[in-house]
């Protein structure tokens, strides 16, 4: 199935490459960043391609808008600021670039907890103010410790392998993986219910969907180790803030990495306050944000359109969100 695709909008910045790589098959680009709602609305009817990332918000009457819209491609993995149903009814294909970011989003997971374990954000910032706090910021090893990875899809399999060259024990979850690929990958497959007391480290590296969301919250913290400490550079929302805040105070939770949040940028007072929780690494979403994954999710994203709509033989639809459309 061959979609025309002449005039594309990029309303996000991306890597000059995804704009190149367009223009040299004849597809004809505008960029556009940071569009107000309502000339997003008039500006969207222009084009049969849309490329973001995830400042545009490509909301129900936004795909209304766009009568001659064909294909939304997300420069990027997740889509949530994508409404993928309204896009499904008016059959529009969305796309995005599922393995572009995993080695960023796996890598900066592994600095995290590495972070958490030795106290080093902290203890660097006392040094900044002049202290010399040693015996405050002493730490643990990872070595022996127990990594739970929730989520052992491409960037979670990557964290796994990786800690396990530290001495952790990975133990995994992932309703879709047998327990025998898990084994293939260093990690023992098991249920939520036996990961949680295990524990020593819990990583999340799930979709944001109705079942992974506050998935760690009072309940999980409750079953797991005193002093255990979670880590979440996949998507807000899947820990819940203000829980896993009380589970901080208490003792239950020793600390949490954060990089992505249930709003973003923060304003609630309760996800304010947990990042400034002395035992929060807080980081503003960059599990994406290195120069090797913005250029690779570019091209590819890039590729995908061209691939989509016949322009070149030379690439594949590799990040099909709504399949079904294409059935049709």
């Amino acid at each position: 199935m061959s979609i025309k695709l002449e005039n594309v909008l990029i309303s996000d910045p991306v890597d000059g490459s995804c704009i190149d790589l367009l223009k040299s098959h004849g597809i004809a680009v505008t960029t556009k960043y940071k569009l107000p709602k309502d000339e997003l609305l008039q500006e969207i009817k222009n084009y049969d391609g849309l490329i973001v990332r995830s400042e545009t918000k490509v909301t129900e009457e936004v795909i209304a808008a766009g009568t001659n819209l064909r294909v939304i491609g997300r420069a990027g993995t997740g889509v949530d600021n994508i409404n993928v149903d309204a896009a499904t009814k008016k059959g529009i294909v969305v796309l995005n670039t599922p393995g572009g970011n995993s080695i960023s989003a796996c890598e900066l997971t592994c600095t995290l907890i590495s972070s958490l374990a030795r106290n080093v954000a902290q203890a660097a910032q006392s040094m900044k103010e002049g202290r010399w706090d040693r015996k405050l910021y002493s730490g643990f090893e990872l070595y022996g410790k127990t990594l739970a990875v929730l989520g052992f899809g491409r960037v979670g399999r990557e964290v796994g392998l990786r800690m396990q060259s530290f001495g952790m024990k990975i133990v995994c979850f992932d309703p879709i993986v047998s327990a025998e690929d898990a084994a293939s990958a260093g990690a023992t497959k098991l249920s939520l219910d036996e990961i949680w007391p295990v524990a020593d480290y819990i990583t999340v590296h799930t979709p944001l969907i109705p079942q992974t969301k506050n998935l760690i919250g009072t309940a999980s913290l409750s079953k797991c180790k005193k002093g255990v400490r979670v880590i979440n550079v996949a998507r807000g929302g899947i820990i819940n803030e203000a829980e896993l805040l009380e589970a901080l105070k208490s003792g239950q939770c020793a600390g949490a990495a954060l990089d992505v949040f249930s709003e973003e940028p923060p304003k609630n007072p309760v996800t304010l306050e947990l990042i400034r929780h002395p035992n929060v690494i807080a980081t503003p979403h960059l599990g994406a944000s290195t120069a090797e994954a913005q250029q690779r999710v570019a091209a590819e994203i890039a590729e995908q359109f061209l691939a989509i709509s016949g322009k070149s033989d030379k690439y594949s639809v590799t990040g099909v969100v709504n399949p079904s459309v294409l059935a049709k």
